[in-house]
């Protein structure tokens, strides 16, 4: 287990002043002794699902149009209207799926609107995201061939606030169906033959709110219709391939949606069932989001760091209320909108949630995926929010330019980490003080690839000061460790169209010492490395 001891002189540096640590300070950190470290190689644990990486593409502000969609007939390379740089990128991630339509859009939007010739396709005011025209030219059959070209997973959130049951079955038939039906006939008339796979099913989006604002108690009735009726017909998903219904669950730490779902779906019966419920949980340093995304302090930056470390204590909360009515954890808990939520960028459209994205949410990122990974019992399900373009993005966009994100670089240097089984970690955190916010001064996780290969990730919270790692590996036999370290001169350094490669993962090596192996974690840094014998 983490434990955290020995509070440590707060740093009198602001990152408006300088964030890279005077020589005195470095030295200092030198001198000190190195966090002791242990990795319990000989015990697995849960399974890292791979799916605690999946992206979130809500049509929201230049998250769709622009940031996947440009249309065929576009000068940017695409293939049948689809970025191909924003295809290169996703899959270099792995992305496992991509939830869709939404977010508060799915509620309010109706499939048969996006099908069908783009000529025909009804045009509507996304009332939700900044009032702006919705096209409806990235439908059903376009986001489909989207992430099969990303070699991902589609996760379909249904219209449950302004729709019906009907039209919710109806849509999957559309996807899933024979082509000698109806519905299947009518996809195959839109130009694909072969049914689509559908592995997610979100019963709603946050139906305690823009959702519908929905009862606990009103939305599990309305729930236990759609789980009953809206079948998926792909013969191919069956089994462990069946799709996966989600339910709407909590909004950060209110209760009542987790308790009263999780007790009809013990009380289920043959007729229905539910395989997930879902938590949206941000970090936003308070509402409405008002923190810059580009401008900040170092008071600003503990202070979204440690809300964010808050996320740990959620998924406990809600995991002991699932515990109760399934012990067994067959139903798994799907954070399925997480990510930092600031300011829209000055002379924006602020319905667009556009902001940059810098060193200091690439390290959110990292402590986000390492408490996943440490909940990968219940944790199985989880989603950036966004993809592209929008919030926390993986991916900046404009016109035929396209930027790679920090939090981007941290996704992929976490790959070998889809599907891994977890591996106990036990070390002296530390303390990182900024004025009155006291953080653990590192974090840690571990985990034994699909090839049998044991990996470590170290990310340093501390802005100013390095620290070195003293690491013991019990059960494994580690001589040195090769990967990669994502840091910068300053936490707010980020990366734009002029500059795309300020911040980018460099090569990282270390080697044992007579103690064991030796990492010097830089400041501000996230260090993933696969440990050679």
């Amino acid at each position: 287990m983490i434990t955290l001891t020995r509070p440590l002189a707060a740093s009198a540096l602001t990152l408006t002043l300088a964030l890279a640590a005077p020589a005195g300070v470095h030295a200092q950190a030198r001198a000190e002794a190195p966090i002791a470290l242990r990795i319990d190689a000989g015990k697995p644990g849960a399974k890292i699902d791979r799916n605690i990486f999946g992206q979130f593409a809500e049509h929201l502000g230049t998250g769709i149009y622009g940031g996947v969609w440009v249309g065929k007939d576009s000068p940017i390379p695409n293939t049948r209207g689809i970025r191909k740089d924003v295809v290169e990128a996703l899959r270099a991630i792995k992305a496992p799926n991509v939830r869709w339509p939404g977010g508060c859009f799915a509620d309010e939007y109706h499939w048969r609107h996006g099908i069908g010739p783009a000529e025909n396709r009804r045009k509507t005011i996304n009332s939700n995201w900044g009032g702006s025209v919705e096209p409806n030219t990235f439908g059903t059959d376009e986001f489909m061939d989207f992430v099969e070209q990303i070699g991902s997973e589609a996760y379909i959130s249904v219209n449950v606030g302004s729709g019906t049951v009907a039209e919710a079955a109806e849509w999957i038939e559309y996807m899933t169906a024979d082509p000698a039906t109806t519905a299947g006939k009518e996809r195959v008339a839109n130009g694909r033959t072969e049914p689509y796979k559908v592995k997610y099913l979100g019963i709603g989006n946050e139906s305690w709110s823009c959702g519908g604002a929905m009862r606990a108690e009103y939305y599990t009735d309305e729930m236990k219709r759609y789980a009953r009726f809206v079948r998926n017909y792909n013969p191919k998903q069956t089994g462990a391939e069946a799709m996966q219904r989600i339910a709407v669950g909590p909004n950060q730490g209110d209760t009542a949606y987790t308790e009263a779902v999780m007790a009809a779906q013990k009380g289920h019966d043959w007729a229905w069932n539910i395989e997930g419920l879902s938590l949206h949980s941000y970090t936003t340093g308070g509402w409405p989001p008002s923190y810059s995304s580009t401008s900040f302090d170092e008071t600003a930056y503990a202070k979204l760091v440690h809300e964010t470390l808050g996320m740990d204590g959620l998924i406990t909360k809600h995991s002991a209320i699932m515990d109760k009515y399934d012990p067994e954890k067959k139903v798994p808990l799907a954070v399925d909108e997480w990510g930092v939520w600031l300011a829209p960028l000055p002379n924006t459209n602020p319905g667009f949630l556009a902001q940059q994205n810098t060193l200091r949410d690439g390290i959110i990122a990292a402590l986000n995926i390492n408490i996943f990974a440490r909940h990968a019992d219940r944790v199985r399900v989880a989603n950036i929010a966004q993809m592209v373009n929008v919030l926390q993005a993986m991916i900046l966009t404009d016109n035929d330019k396209m930027v790679l994100t920090p939090t981007y670089h941290v996704f992929k240097m976490y790959v070998p980490f889809q599907d891994a089984t977890l591996i106990p970690v036990s070390f002296d955190a530390g303390t990182y003080v900024q004025g009155d916010i006291k953080l653990p001064r590192v974090d840690a996780v571990a985990a034994r690839d699909t090839q049998g290969k044991l990996w470590l990730a170290v990310t340093n919270l501390d802005p100013t000061r390095p620290a070195s790692v003293l690491a013991d590996v019990a059960g494994a036999r580690a001589t040195s460790a090769r990967g990669q370290v994502l840091t910068a001169p300053r936490v707010d350094a980020l990366n734009t169209f002029a500059a795309p490669n300020a911040v980018m993962p460099k090569p990282y090596a270390a080697k044992a010492r007579a103690k064991g192996l030796n990492l010097d974690i830089p400041a501000k840094s996230i260090v993933v490395v696969q440990l050679e014998p």
